[in-house]
């Protein structure tokens, strides 16, 4: 197994173990959970780069299972670590192994991370370390806020348990290195559940902080599809449209959805409407459904002298029926006549009231080419657009 191995490391640095070496088995699938894939990515993957992106941490570590060596490298291609540990037969073993691979670096402190948590963000991991500095460790939590009950054998309720000072765990939970290396040497064969039980246990001064609900721990396979939802149940993709429509005889020009007087007309086998031509163009672009000569081929006679508003109404309904939403879009006009600025806000509100969002998601714009180019000659106008959306992403 080759991975890209982190060097020069500063004095006392500040190392976080990241444990993967559970089998995971009520997440169900053929592998261990921490090896499935949330929207495409490993989710110890995911974990380990959410922890190199914090500046304060200067290494991971990460403990495996010996079984797992071709999957760990394939998941974290690239990502630049410490060597790997490998666990032993508990978590607790498996930590115990990854702080003494460690020690002769001489850490500071040590962030202690389950695998299985693929969301640390930068500012929970922040509020850790930044505990640390008046205990001896600290344990991410949220508070119970469900009520709870006591049951028996026969799942009975026996009794409804205060929830008042009672506190969710979460991962990482950072230590000062040498306390919690002996606490760990000091707990070796009790099953307690997390480190903070054995820095507790050893007689340290453990502090809580804020957790994160977004810092989801996926056990089942029900976890993964909620850690999913949390934070990749969207993606912003953005679309662009490019139209051009030659001048003919006629007293009006349609853009964007509203009639400009005019000495001339655009030519179209539509209604030659080149602002909503183009930002059709520009939504089917962001979810991938080709153009509007795919889906109104200009062969097609039933589209002769159509309205555009049906063309984007079919667009930003191609969006919501996957699902997802129009962000915003913005539309530039490019033509020497007619002015377009006296009609921006009419072709708005018309734009807002065919997609079927606000007003203020929806841009129109407009300029000239300074007399260059067919536009400048007077021959035509063109449109560009620009449409943002949001959509869901699948697993």
């Amino acid at each position: 197994m080759e991975l890209d191995v982190v060097t020069n490391l500063p004095d006392n640095p500040c190392i976080a173990v990241v444990v993967a070496a559970g089998r995971g088995t009520r997440a169900g699938g053929e592998m261990p959970k921490q090896y499935q894939k949330i929207a495409g990515v490993p989710i110890v993957r995911m974990a380990i780069e959410n922890l190199l992106n914090h500046p304060h941490i200067d290494a991971i570590c990460p403990v495996i299972h010996r079984d797992d060596e071709e999957l760990f490298a394939e998941a974290t291609l690239g990502l630049t670590m410490l060597p790997v540990l490998y666990g032993g037969a508990t978590r607790q073993e498996s930590v115990c192994n990854g702080l003494a691979g460690i020690a002769h670096m001489n850490p500071d402190c040590v962030l202690i991370h389950d695998a299985a948590r693929p969301c640390p963000s930068v500012e929970l991991v922040s509020r850790v370390i930044d505990g640390l500095d008046s205990v001896d460790g600290v344990v991410p939590a949220l508070p119970v806020i469900d009520t709870l009950k006591r049951g028996n054998d026969d799942n009975r309720v026996t009794a409804t348990v205060s929830r008042d000072s009672l506190w969710r765990a979460q991962t990482p939970q950072g230590f000062r290195f040498e306390l919690i290396l002996d606490a760990h040497k000091q707990c070796a064969g009790q099953e307690l559940t997390d480190d903070a039980a054995i820095a507790e246990t050893a007689g340290l001064v453990v502090k809580i902080v804020e957790g994160d609900e977004r810092n989801l721990k996926v056990t089942t396979p029900e976890d993964v599809t909620r850690v999913h939802e949390l934070l990749h149940h969207h993606e912003t993709r953005t679309g662009m449209g490019y139209d051009v429509h030659r001048f003919c005889d006629g007293n009006s020009v349609h853009i964007c959805g509203v009639d400009i007087p005019h000495d001339k007309a655009l030519l179209g086998h539509s209604d030659a409407d080149v602002g909503m031509h183009a930002l059709c163009d520009a939504i089917y672009g962001a979810i991938g459904e080709g153009d509007i000569g795919v889906h109104f081929p200009p062969s097609d006679e039933q589209w002769r002298n159509a309205r555009s508003d049906v063309f984007l109404s079919h667009a930003a309904g191609l969006v919501r029926v996957t699902g997802g939403h129009i962000i915003n879009v913005d539309v530039t006009i490019v033509c020497e006549r007619p002015v377009i600025n006296p009609h921006r806000d009419t072709m708005r509100a018309r734009l807002a009231d065919v997609l079927m969002i606000d007003v203020s998601r929806v841009s129109v714009k407009a300029t000239t080419t300074e007399r260059l180019g067919f536009t400048g000659r007077d021959e035509g106008i063109a449109a560009q657009a620009v449409a943002t959306v949001s959509m869901p992403v699948t697993i």
